[in-house]
């Protein structure tokens, strides 16, 4: 239905177009006055029929849009445009904003004296909306896409990414240090092509068959594949290849990605570690002990005298200590060999700690350190005794060691039906978190004992850690710097 303001001469034809317009129509005077507006303006606007009759086209538009929709008005009325198209703001009864595209005609008479200005108003809101949400998004995955582009290319650790096909479809600069190795001839960008791509031990090319990005291109997922790249044996790089596959939404694979890191100086340190334990275990074991029996017979016999023996003695401790070392390096040879490391019997747990306080108690009086123990008077657990004690001797020793004169040492033993708890607690100097994280690292040395300058190899919490773990237990160690540490041992019963 057409909504009338101030009725002007209409012919049928005109109300027709304007009642059933999807848009907002209107005629306006030459002064701005809405004559006639439909109802798809009025809804438009908020307005009804009577509250339109005393507006103009001033009045609902944006203050900001004025000038301009004037400007052209007075173009049209002065003869210069016959009509005009712009997109402006309007006013809403409730203050909201509508974007309208609108489209002016002015009508005249003969005589060429405005009549009134024929107008059409499209709604654009929505649609602007709409825009300026794709241009967001737009501008929101521009700038993710440039972030992980940087993070892409600075990234210490080669990427890879493949199509299904096996094609290579993006590799930051890092991996392309890697393939100039490889393969110094160039490369094709096609999974498949051989170089100068070798096994974790150094022996064999590889394959076509075994390249990890013909693995990964084939849907197969690793971790920590070993290989060595380049020409040169003396300049080859270890790399450590992870993969991952890429699926759609159904499954279907439509690529990989693959990780290239650098383990040049690990591999390399495994070797020398592993020789120098193997050369330990056949070239010191033998001798030492040898020279402990020599020095048990000369420290038994009755021709030395007194200061001699107390030299003797003193030797034979610290061969003991030397052997004691050697003998951890070989437990540590033992445990990644994937030997057997335990012997389980019925043991009286009891019985064992308060053997290794006794033990203890000789340095922890020298070191003026308190021991305080809350044992029950008998705990009979499945577990291999000697081992046990060798991690309680362990712990003791640690405890003493890094608590200050005057300090205590708390051992405690507990149980439920299923579990033995052990608990070791000091109020020594603790460790900050950096140490905490990696002290049970083969060979890793904590700050405070490198500061102190402690005897030892790094491996004592290492090998605790294997001998709890073989029982089928649990280990964990609780530290803060300046206050103390709590280690806590949980075994099956």
């Amino acid at each position: 239905m057409i909504q009338e303001t101030r009725l002007p001469e209409t012919d049928d034809l005109w109300r027709l177009t304007v009642e059933h317009s999807p848009v907002g129509m209107a005629l306006v005077s030459p002064g701005g006055d809405f004559l006639t507006a439909n109802v798809a303006l009025c809804e438009m606007l908020g307005y009804d029929a009577a509250t339109m009759a005393t507006l103009s086209f001033q009045d609902i538009t944006h203050p900001d849009d004025l000038a301009s929709d004037m400007r052209l008005v007075n173009q049209a009325l002065a003869g210069k445009i016959s009509s005009y198209r712009i997109t402006k703001r309007y006013l809403r009864s409730d203050g909201t904003i509508v974007i309208g595209d609108l489209s002016v005609a002015l009508l005249r008479a003969p005589d060429g004296t405005p009549i009134h200005f024929i107008s059409q108003i499209a709604d654009l809101t929505e649609r602007h909306a709409f825009v300026e949400r794709l241009d967001a998004a737009e501008a929101a995955v521009e700038s993710e896409q440039r972030k992980a582009e940087a993070v892409f290319d600075t990234v210490a650790v080669g990427l890879l990414l493949l199509d299904a096909d096996g094609a290579y479809r993006g590799h930051n600069s890092r991996h392309q240090d890697f393939m100039d190795l490889a393969f110094p001839d160039g490369h094709r960008g096609r999974v498949g092509q051989t170089g100068y791509l070798y096994d974790a031990e150094h022996g064999r090319p590889l394959t076509a068959e075994e390249m990890p990005t013909t693995r990964a291109v084939a849907g197969e997922e690793f971790d920590d594949f070993r290989l060595w790249v380049g020409k040169d044996p003396d300049n080859r790089r270890a790399l450590s290849v992870s993969a991952r596959s890429i699926r759609d939404r159904y499954g279907t694979l439509t690529g990989a990605a693959l990780s290239y890191q650098d383990v040049t100086d690990l591999m390399r340190a495994i070797k020398v570690k592993d020789e120098f334990v193997s050369s330990v275990s056949h070239e010191l074991r033998t001798p030492l002990t040898s020279a402990m029996a020599y020095l048990e017979l000369v420290e038994d016999s009755t021709d030395i005298g007194p200061e001699v023996q107390q030299q003797i003695a003193a030797a034979r401790r610290n061969i003991l200590r030397l052997s004691h070392l050697v003998a951890d390096l070989l437990f540590s040879t033992r445990v990644t060999s994937g030997s057997t490391i335990i012997d389980p019997y019925r043991v009286d747990v009891v019985t064992l700690l308060s053997e290794a306080l006794d033990s203890a108690a000789v340095d922890a009086a020298a070191a003026d350190v308190t021991l305080e123990s809350d044992l029950p008077d008998s705990l009979v657990a499945v577990a291999d005794g000697m081992r046990l004690r060798q991690v309680v001797d362990n712990l003791l020793a640690n405890a003493i060691t890094y608590t200050p004169r005057g300090g205590r040492i708390s051992v405690t033993l507990g149980a439920t039906k299923r579990h033995v708890e052990i608990t070791v607690a000091d109020d020594g100097e603790g460790m900050d978190e950096e140490d905490l994280r990696d002290i049970f690292v083969r060979f890793h040395r904590g700050e405070n004992a490198r500061r102190r300058q402690v005897p030892g190899t790094g491996l004592g919490l290492t090998i605790v850690r294997h001998i709890v773990e073989a029982h089928g237990g649990e280990i964990t160690v609780d530290s803060t710097l300046d206050v103390g540490t709590t280690v806590k041992v949980v075994l099956p019963r």
